[in-house]
Formats: C-alpha cells, structure tokens, sequence
C-alpha cells in the first residue's frame, strides 16, 4: 500500500507542469470555486465529524478545532486569492549575477518535491495543506487526525475536482484515509520517495516524527509559549495582552501556557488580569503558585484560579487555563524558558527597552514577542506571507513557513563555452 501511494503522488509530481505555469494561479481560483459550490456537502460530513467527537467526550477546545462554519468558508476562499497574488514574487528569482567576466549566474526556484504533512484533527488546515504546497509544484500526502475523517474525505474530493478542473495532475494531492500505523511507519521509511516531512501538533508527534524517519524535517507546532512581565511594564497592557494570548484560541500554537512575573508586582499583575477578565467577561482558570495568595471568587465571576502543580510546567493546556509563577527577575525567567518552553513564540512586557533586548538576546524561539500578544506570531498578520504552519527547527525556515519556504531552487549558469582549468 505505501508503494503505491507514493509511486502515484511522485508520477504527478513528475507529470506536472514547471513552477510558474498558469495552470497553477487557476488552481486558486478554482479551489475556491468548488469549496464555494459544495460547502453544504462539506458542511454535512463536518457535522458528522462533530457529533461522534462529542459522543466520544472529547473536550469543547478539541472539538471547536473540528468544526467549520461560514465564517471559515469566507478565509479559505481569501486565502486562495492571497496565495495566487503571492506566486508572483515567488517565481520571481533573483537578478542575473555576473560570473567572473565569461558568464552569467541565475537562481531558478524549483518545487522541494513529494511532501507528507501529518497534523491534529483541524480541516481548515487539510486545505492549507492541499493549496500552498501544490500552488507552488509540489506534490502532497496529507495525514489528518482521525476525527476529523470524513471532512477530509469531501475535502478530497473538492481539491481533486479543482485539480482536475485546472489542467494539474489529481495525484498532486492525496488525503491519507487509513487509520492504520504501519501505513504511515511505511511512508516514513522512504526519505528516497517523500522529499520533505511536515509535522504539525504535539511535541510528542515532532518528536516521533524527527526519530522514526531520515526525510528532512520542517517542525512546527509544540506551543510551551510564555509571558515574562517585567517590573517596569503596564499591567493594564499586560492584563490585555495575556487574556489575548489565551482566550480567543487556547489550544493554538501561539498560545500562552505560562506567565512569569517579577515576583514584586505578583498579586498586581494577578489582581489586574482578573480586573479585564471581568470587563471583557472572558472565562479563564489562572493556575498559581503557592507563594501567590489565592484570592476569592465570586459565583459569577468568569475566573477562578487553582494551585499550580509541577506537571503543568512545560504543558500545553489547551484550554482556557494559565499558570502564574513569580520569578525574581529576568535571568530566572530565562533560565526557566530555557528548560520548559519549546521555542515556539515567547513575549516580554516592559517598559525598559534594555530589558527587552537583554530578553531577546537570552531567550531562544522563532518569535519574540515584545509589548504584543503571542498570536502576533501569523504570517499574514506580518505582512509575510500566506502560512501552512510555524516552524521551530533551525535550518532552511524558522517561524512561518510561507510559499518561499515550499520551493527550492537551482543555479542556471550561461557558460558560453568556458572551460575549467
């Protein structure tokens, strides 16, 4: 089964037309004219997707993660128009450089190949995976969580419809539909076939990933994010910041988990971050260390605050809970990101411009934060770029991973008949 899989997305890998066809800008369109005139059948296997999470009990964050509305509709159709204006500078390359005084030297960018993207059960990301790499050649295998089956399923059939309707090899897009493990232990055991491996979710699904298979890796996902809120810095703003960094997406990558203040301005930053929970009447659990007195909550109130316990530090809560550890400045703040946090995105908040740069120089991530929410960490939001994920590795991309980072390139030099000595 795998030998197959992969001999069909290489054969349309092969057969398609070079990065920069037309054929691939009518593929944006196309993608968003079909997910247009089959949202309702989408829509019908969503809800079915949706309603055996919750027999199942799956927590409401998990299931929020399934469910598409018209709302995501209205992004996906605005993404495909983002990633089409996007290919020009893409196909662009670079300006002819001179070679010595007998040739001229070129930068083609080329696809990277066969891609396997293998992430937690979120449909909207099915279709990142079917539209960025492919606009720009590549073939994908896309491996979506099982709850999230027959979403994918018409997805599928949605993206190889658009294929089709373009002019581009179907094969370009294969949703993987088998639940079984030695599928994917088979796949990943064949760097010589899949070009690039693109993990999306847990620590512990990098970390599988990263030693189960030799095929080059772009990690992404793993969101152990904090907060440092330095003595100097406006606890108001901070309240802001940190609710916004948790609240609207709590189990997103970009997430905050962990809060570490300056252990002076402790129950202040506590007491003004349940003051904007009441005002913006946001639900939050704020997890405390021992040595922060627990205040009381009222019936109504949309906090409530418990212990915070040493498994919570380094986890990913995925809920609308944070932990809140006084630290005695910046240095321990640092040194406890260093052994927690998973390099993903963390923040400062200070007032002192010298804090925040001994912050960034000391701490280690694809994004630093400084006096803004985590989720700032958005390659759209930038101004970067369309995304299909964020990457905490060290080579070829870190941070979002835009159209750029999905193509390769080759060197074209016009020797004119010279010679090498």
């Amino acid at each position: 089964m795998p030998e197959q899989i992969l001999s069909l997305a290489r054969a349309a890998f092969d057969a398609a037309p070079p990065l920069g066809d037309p054929a691939y800008a009518r593929y944006c369109r196309e993608l968003a004219g079909h997910l247009k005139a089959r949202w309702h059948e989408i829509q019908t296997a969503n809800q079915a997707d949706i309603a055996r999470a919750q027999m199942r009990g799956l927590p409401p964050t998990l299931v929020a993660r399934l469910r598409l509305t018209d709302e995501h509709l209205e992004g996906m159709v605005e993404l495909t128009g983002a990633v089409e204006r996007e290919l020009t500078a893409v196909l662009a390359g670079t300006p002819e450089i001179p070679a010595g005084d007998w040739g001229i030297l070129r930068r083609v960018p080329k696809p990277l190949g066969v891609a396997l993207m293998i992430y937690e059960a979120r449909p909207t990301v099915t279709v990142d995976g079917a539209l960025l790499p492919v606009a720009v050649g590549n073939a994908v295998l896309l491996r979506g969580g099982k709850e999230s089956a027959a979403t994918d399923a018409a997805l599928a059939e949605v993206v190889k419809s658009a294929l089709a309707a373009a002019g581009l090899p179907t094969g370009l897009v294969t949703v993987l539909d088998d639940p079984d493990r030695s599928l994917m232990k088979g796949i990943l055991a064949r760097p010589d076939q899949v070009d690039v491996l693109i993990p999306r979710g847990s620590p512990s699904l990098i970390e599988y990933c990263r030693t189960a298979s030799s095929i080059p890796l772009i990690a992404s996902g793993g969101g152990v994010n904090h907060l440092y809120v330095h003595r100097t810095a406006d606890l108001a703003l901070a309240a802001r910041v940190t609710l916004n960094s948790k609240v609207p997406e709590p189990a997103g990558c970009t997430s905050v988990e962990m809060v570490l203040v300056d252990q002076e301005i402790a129950a202040d930053f506590l007491a003004a971050v349940l003051a904007e929970c009441e005002r913006q009447d946001a639900q939050l659990t704020v997890r405390l260390d021992a040595s922060v007195k627990q205040p009381a909550a009222r019936d109504d109130s949309p906090w409530r605050t418990e212990p915070l316990e040493p498994h919570d530090l380094g986890r990913e809560f995925l809920d609308p809970v944070i932990g809140l550890r006084p630290v005695p400045g910046l240095e321990a703040a640092a040194d406890h990101i260093r052994a927690y946090g998973s390099r993903h995105t963390e923040g400062v908040l200070t007032e002192d411009p010298a804090a925040a740069q001994q912050f960034a120089r000391q701490v280690d991530a694809a994004m630093i934060v400084v006096n803004g929410s985590l989720r700032l960490h958005d390659g759209p939001k930038l101004g970067l770029g369309s995304e299909i994920s964020i990457a905490t590795g060290r080579l070829h991309v870190r941070g979002p991973v835009t159209l750029g980072a999905l193509v390769t390139s080759t060197w074209v030099v016009e020797a004119n008949g010279e010679l090498r000595g």
